[in-house]
């Protein structure tokens, strides 16, 4: 028997899938171990809640486990679709710059909303709610382009809502 093995505390890690449920692996006779990959002693999924999952973790077990890091749950579920254990960032290809949209190049707030300086606060938003629709990544925009989108308008929200300095004649 090892030091670390003498030492174990029987963990359970967690995690959350895609559908909103938590995925959970439990390790009891032993800790988990990155290479070679330790499986499991049990595991499961469709839990609604944390809690949920840790008693579940806990029953099966029969005794108490301790919550360790998720990546373990996230690590056997790759296993269990077959994928690599530990995907290796350094083995993908670079990303490739993402090409820029014509209306990135657009520098002014007011030219990607579609109006002029001097626009009402009830101008401006119905404004910005016409070109939200055309720009909506959910109707085929571009999701950066529909960020700037957003930050323009809330400048520009600021900026109308400011008061203007009075001229002295």
């Amino acid at each position: 028997m090892s030091v670390e093995e003498a030492l174990f505390a029987p963990v359970v890690s967690i995690t959350s899938t895609k559908r909103r449920r938590f995925f959970w692996a439990a390790w009891w006779s032993g800790p988990p171990v990155r290479v070679p990959f330790r499986k499991p002693d049990a595991s499961d999924g469709g839990a609604a809640t944390f809690e949920e999952a840790v008693a579940a973790a806990n029953a099966r077990a029969g005794t108490t486990l301790a919550v360790t890091d998720p990546l373990w749950a996230r690590a056997w579920m790759r296993v269990l679709r077959g994928e690599e254990v530990w995907p290796s960032r350094a083995d993908r290809e670079p990303r490739a710059p993402r090409a820029r949209a014509p209306e990135a190049e657009a520098g002014s707030i007011w030219s990607l909303l579609g109006v002029t300086k001097d626009v009402t606060l009830a101008e401006l938003k119905a404004a910005y709610r016409r070109r939200a629709i055309e720009l909506h990544p959910d109707r085929g925009g571009d999701a950066e382009t529909f960020r700037r989108l957003l930050a323009a308008y809330e400048e520009a929200q600021k900026r109308v809502a400011r008061p203007r300095p009075r001229r002295s004649s």
